[in-house]
């Protein structure tokens, strides 16, 4: 990491609120601007969003900005909405998709980091029904990511 670097923190409703006050984009931008002055970090997030809509807007939110490093934080919709709204991401056009980010994003020659899905409901005991599907669904981004030699964020 260097000074003249260029961060994108790239995903949905977590990343939108992580630009909050105390919001870990704001608290990591106001970390790393002490150490590397100079250092621009762009939160990218809009709430709702699934890796489709993320490849649709990944020429504005990140390759325009002449990104260095970008964080994709994506995938808890992805699998949640096959509930909400019956419109998740099937697995195949998921991993179609995070490869095709990677590769784009590597292509421009930023670095990647891809954290995998976390939690939905935070609800202990394995009692979450949600969670084997997050389990599939961060095995498909560690899989992908070392594929590209990309960096994981395993939360």
């Amino acid at each position: 990491m260097s000074s003249s670097d260029q961060i994108v923190f790239f995903g949905d409703s977590i990343t939108e609120m992580g630009e909050q006050p105390n919001g870990y984009v704001t608290l990591l931008r106001d970390t790393l601007v002490k150490q590397y002055p100079g250092i621009n970090i762009i939160g990218a997030g809009i709430g709702g969003n699934k890796v489709p809509q993320l490849q649709d807007r990944l020429d504005r939110d990140v390759l325009s900005k002449k990104a260095t490093i970008v964080v994709i934080y994506i995938g808890i919709n992805d699998v949640w909405h096959f509930e909400k709204h019956g419109t998740g991401t099937p697995k195949d056009k998921y991993e179609s998709g995070l490869r095709d980010l990677i590769s784009r994003i590597q292509k421009s020659g930023a670095r990647v980091i891809l954290c995998t899905p976390s939690v939905i409901g935070e609800r202990r005991h394995g009692d979450n029904k949600f969670d084997a599907m997050l389990d599939e669904y961060s095995g498909i981004s560690r899989r992908v990511t070392k594929e590209f030699g990309a960096k994981i964020c395993d939360l």
